[in-house]
């Protein structure tokens, strides 16, 4: 028969004291039950988020196609997408396409207003004058809104302009939409809660352009509060990863 041997043996002076068991042991358990936990936390911020973040697009897209029912769907134009009217001095839409800015010249407009934050080539900058148009340049980052004083700047370029302004940032729905709805309460063309239904039949902004929209009037066009700010950045997160995927 084989013979058993025993199992080796601490020496004397290793061996922890009888009834006392090894250090090594609750600290490994410890580190487990704390990776668990930290665990289960993350996996309920992850589903808080993607919860919160399907309640804002549903919504956001629910009211944007309730609004296309009510409002205008623009005109077809070559090169350009979202074309609509503000009113009669001003345009807006997309960014266009080199035949979209000769469309826009045969329309008689004369100055456009890019609303882009993003790096662009030289060639993408000459595009407008190449089709005669006089150019101005607001940048505002994507998904958020116009400062004050670039709302100022709008309003100024829009009563110097020759002749009609065509304003775009790159989709014509967020940026352009934010700025119109500026332009329009400003004007008094416009109440806030129609400024904001206007851009919504365009597409779906962000939350803090939609409340951008419903809370400006005619004498405060402030940016909204920094927990808005917070939390549509948060939520609009995944749009403007895939956006700047898309740019390469």
């Amino acid at each position: 028969m084989p013979v058993l041997s025993a199992p080796p043996t601490l020496p004397a002076d290793e061996a922890p004291p009888d009834g006392v068991r090894s250090p090594l042991a609750p600290r490994s358990s410890r580190r487990r039950r704390v990776l668990r936990r930290a665990g289960k936390i993350a996996g309920l911020c992850v589903l808080a988020y993607v919860s919160l973040w399907l309640a804002a697009v549903l919504g956001t897209l629910g009211v944007s196609f309730w609004a296309r029912e009510h409002y205008s769907d623009g005109e077809r134009v070559a090169g350009i997408n979202h074309f609509l009217r503000v009113d009669d001095q001003v345009w807006r839409g997309s960014a266009p396409r080199p035949d979209g800015y000769e469309a826009l010249a045969e329309r008689g407009i004369t100055t456009v207003i890019d609303l882009r934050a993003e790096d662009l080539s030289e060639r993408q900058l000459g595009h407008p004058g190449e089709a005669g148009l006089d150019l101005v340049r607001l940048p505002i980052r994507d998904g958020q809104t116009p400062t004050e004083e670039q709302v100022a700047s709008f309003l100024t370029a829009v009563e110097n302009a020759p002749g009609p302004v065509y304003v775009h940032c790159g989709a014509g729905v967020g940026r352009t939409g934010a700025m119109a709805a500026a332009y329009l309460v400003t004007t008094g063309q416009a109440d806030s809660q129609q400024a904001a239904l206007r851009n919504l039949a365009v597409g779906p902004p962000s939350v803090e352009q939609i409340y951008y929209a419903l809370t400006t009037d005619p004498g405060d066009t402030a940016q909204p509060p920094l927990p808005v700010q917070a939390l549509s950045r948060a939520l609009d997160a995944p749009r403007r990863i895939n956006a700047s995927l898309s740019l390469f």
